[in-house]
């Protein structure tokens, strides 16, 4: 497994994986000393989530191998179809995967999503519009959010 650490304007990520595909990205909330050569079997992930945070990628086409149950990658998977500056609320990603019950088992595999950013996790928010639950915290989701929204804030000052 290679790892890389790597800044980006919400912290450091760690992003892990192979020549098989990435198997992880999450922010960490603490310091962590910056990878200075990135392995090669992670530079298409480092280069297309630096194009993200500069705002030159929407989507990203990457091999994907994240570990997880069959009903987490079902999942993960839907969330992959969820566009960039659009939302979702849990409820109606549970319609999608076809079971409105499920709602609970739905955030559950959400917030095991172990692929920060490249699974878009962080479009899914609450049926009332609410930001809520986000692993790597709601000022980061908020965050996310806003960069990839169509309609930028101007500032009044």
């Amino acid at each position: 497994m290679e790892i890389a650490y790597i800044p980006t304007p919400l912290g450091i990520a760690k992003v892990e994986g192979t020549n098989d595909g990435l198997s992880a990205v999450s922010v960490l909330n603490a310091q962590e000393k910056l990878t200075d050569i990135i392995p090669e079997a992670l530079e298409d992930a480092i280069y297309q989530l630096q194009e993200y945070f500069d705002g030159k990628r929407q989507n990203f086409n990457l091999k994907l191998n994240p570990r997880g149950t069959a009903f987490q990658q079902k999942v993960w998977e839907a969330l992959l179809t969820i566009p960039y500056g659009k939302t979702m609320s849990y409820l109606e990603l549970s319609k999608k995967l076809g079971d409105v019950k499920a709602i609970r088992a739905v955030a559950a595999a959400n917030g095991k999503n172990p692929l920060w950013i490249i699974v878009p996790c962080h479009r899914v928010i609450g049926s009332d519009g609410s930001l809520t639950g986000y692993a790597g915290g709601l000022h980061r989701k908020k965050w996310l959010l806003e960069h990839e929204s169509p309609v930028k804030q101007q500032t009044l000052f």
